[in-house]
């Protein structure tokens, strides 16, 4: 063959190549550091569209109130209702949970008005009443479902079936991690797992880092990432031959998304060993903090949530971007009323107004509020008519919820449910739209935020979801 006269062959010696090479290798070093957080947040091949022109909020807090709450007695006042209490419903009823439907129920609790918006709030939530002036209360939320499970994977899912992953899944995988000492996806579990169970909180489709890391709140910590060598040294050695065992697998068969997804969570697993102990040591709060959140209260489960909220205002201000808190374990039922509405809800409300309306101010009073979306919600409500004699069932046609920091503005309400609070008659919002609303909020165009499986993009609103545009500042 011939060679370009210019071209002249030379032998370079191992020696000379290195001499030659090392002014490189700085920037091989440097281009891994940069591509870390890259490879770490999943090898996402897209980019999330931002639908606000910044990045909004940085962080979601899910208050997630398990059994469903009941609208009319907490958010959702109706003057109908005492008229009528006792009587047969004037509404035709839908078929409901145990179809033991009784007369027209009231209220147990009072309503009063708080703050310069001057938004009625239950007797069960005075604490959070006085954080109403950050709220945006959203009284006509509706669901596909009324039986928990359905319902709690349609609200975790955006799917009424188990397998899809959950949106905080879906928010790690569209933010990536901004610690990568901690995950991005957390469950804070006060002692309740959903109905629906793990998979409410599961990564689906999307690569494994995504799933949630649960804490055992009440217990101090992160299960499973105990170090069981007797030396950071010794572990060190073992992550060492684990990964190389790894990498000789990966060479033999190719790219792997599920082997690198363990991957990651193990040295995620790793870095954590170091940053939770500071992460769950609250003991450096002070004690007014601590007071804040209840948790000086004799009531066991208002101690408990508190921790949890107090640890989720903890998890944001490190950069954490999706925490759930589950509920606190009862001697009763969760807020599940079938019987015994007024003892049952109680109960609860005691157990999550304080440590709520805490975690509300100290957001505020940290600056955290507006970088932080805080969702108060469940998978459904309740009727106002009665089960039996005092409980109320299962109601997916119209209830509240609440929304507040991250952009969205205060001291408002948005739609409404008829007189006696059964169905949503205004600007009905689908979870879906909860779902697009979150994600904007965060920064995201809901219909970008993609992944390819089965033949096609998938999305957490699927072909739905409307932006609810009116509730931001």
């Amino acid at each position: 063959m011939a060679h370009c006269k210019r071209f002249h062959h030379q032998e370079y010696s191992r020696r000379a190549m290195l001499g030659q090479c090392a002014h490189g290798f700085g920037a091989v070093a440097l281009t891994g550091l940069l591509c870390d957080q890259a490879v770490a947040d999943g090898h996402r091949a897209h980019a999330p569209l931002l639908t606000n022109g910044s990045s909004g909020a940085k962080s979601v807090i899910f208050l997630y109130m398990d059994g469903g709450p009941s609208q009319v007695d907490t958010f959702d006042p109706k003057p109908r209702l005492w008229r009528d209490h006792g009587k047969p419903f004037a509404m035709e009823m839908e078929r409901t949970q145990f179809n033991d439907n009784g007369t027209t129920l009231r209220s147990p609790w009072t309503f009063r008005r708080y703050g310069a918006s001057g938004i009625p709030v239950s007797d069960l939530f005075p604490h959070v009443a006085e954080c109403v002036d950050d709220l945006c209360v959203i009284r006509s939320m509706t669901s596909n479902f009324s039986e928990h499970t359905n319902a709690n994977y349609f609200l975790h899912t955006g799917m009424g079936i188990a397998g899809r992953p959950s949106m905080g899944a879906w928010a790690s995988y569209g933010l990536g991690r901004a610690n990568e000492n901690l995950p991005a996806f957390v469950v804070l579990n006060g002692g309740l797992t959903p109905p629906g169970g793990l998979d409410c909180f599961s990564s689906g489709f999307l690569p494994a880092q995504h799933q949630a890391s649960v804490v055992l709140a009440g217990q101090g910590g992160f299960p499973n990432i105990e170090r069981l060598e007797r030396s950071a040294a010794d572990q060190k050695h073992s992550l060492d031959f684990i990964r190389q065992l790894d990498q000789d697998y990966q060479e033999r068969i190719g790219r792997s998304d599920p082997l690198e997804a363990a991957i990651a969570n193990h040295e995620l697993a790793f870095r954590m060993q170091w940053s939770v102990p500071e992460l769950m040591a609250i003991d450096g709060e002070s004690k007014a903090t601590k007071s804040l959140y209840g948790l000086d209260e004799k009531y066991e489960p208002t101690r408990i949530y508190g921790r949890q909220c107090l640890l989720a205002r903890r998890l944001v201000e490190r950069g954490v971007r999706f925490v759930e808190l589950t509920c606190p374990a009862l001697e009763g039922d969760r807020w599940d009323q079938h019987d015994g509405l007024k003892e049952g809800h109680e109960n609860n409300a005691r157990a999550v107004d304080q440590p709520i309306a805490g975690l509300l101010k100290d957001l505020k009073s940290r600056g955290l509020l507006d970088q932080t979306l805080v969702i108060w919600a469940a998978e459904f409500g309740r009727t106002p008519f009665a089960q039996g004699v005092d409980g109320r069932d299962h109601n997916p046609f119209g209830f509240t919820i609440w929304m507040a920091g991250g952009g969205i503005r205060g001291g408002m309400t948005y739609g409404s449910t008829d007189e006696f609070g059964y169905k949503a008659i205004d600007r009905p919002v689908e979870i879906h739209d909860l779902h697009a609303t979150m994600l904007h909020a965060v920064g995201i165009d809901h219909r970008q935020l993609t992944m390819r499986h089965g033949g096609r993009d998938m999305r957490l609103t699927d072909v739905h979801g409307h932006v609810l545009h009116d509730i931001f500042s």
